[in-house]
């Protein structure tokens, strides 16, 4: 197994013009190793750079993520609690860094106080000084 971090999932996933060799290498990488590792601090940088550099839609986002999830030979790290991450952010305004760090405290049973309006209107969050 090997770990890929964000620079190589962004050229697996997106055909970027400016960059095609590392797009054709990154993609060789996926096919060539059959075991892919995949942490959640490249998946949050993944749906960061997919937005801000890529103009990815919240849809077009989930559905990646989903196809990621579903990948035989990409493991990626807390793959059981993702779909709940990500029905959390396909159903709210929050973005997928905060649904992610919503879950890991629901998964835990907590309450997740937050200042950030987004967030706390989803349910198990709470906003922190109104």
């Amino acid at each position: 197994m090997i770990a890929i971090d964000t620079n190589v999932l962004v050229r697996v996933l997106v055909n970027d013009p400016k960059a095609e060799e590392q797009c054709q290498f990154a993609r060789d990488l996926i096919i060539t190793n059959k075991d892919i590792w995949v942490c959640r601090i490249v998946l949050v940088e993944t749906v960061w750079v997919l937005q801000s550099s890529y103009k990815f839609s919240k849809d077009q986002i989930v559905a990646v993520l989903e196809k990621l999830i579903e990948h035989p030979s990409i493991h990626l790290e807390d793959a059981d609690n993702l779909d709940n991450v990500l029905t959390l952010y396909s159903a709210s305004n929050a973005g997928f860094a905060d649904c992610l760090i919503l879950d890991n405290a629901q998964h835990r049973q907590l309450v997740l106080h937050t200042f950030d309006l987004k967030l706390s209107r989803v349910h198990g969050a709470m906003q922190v000084g109104k």
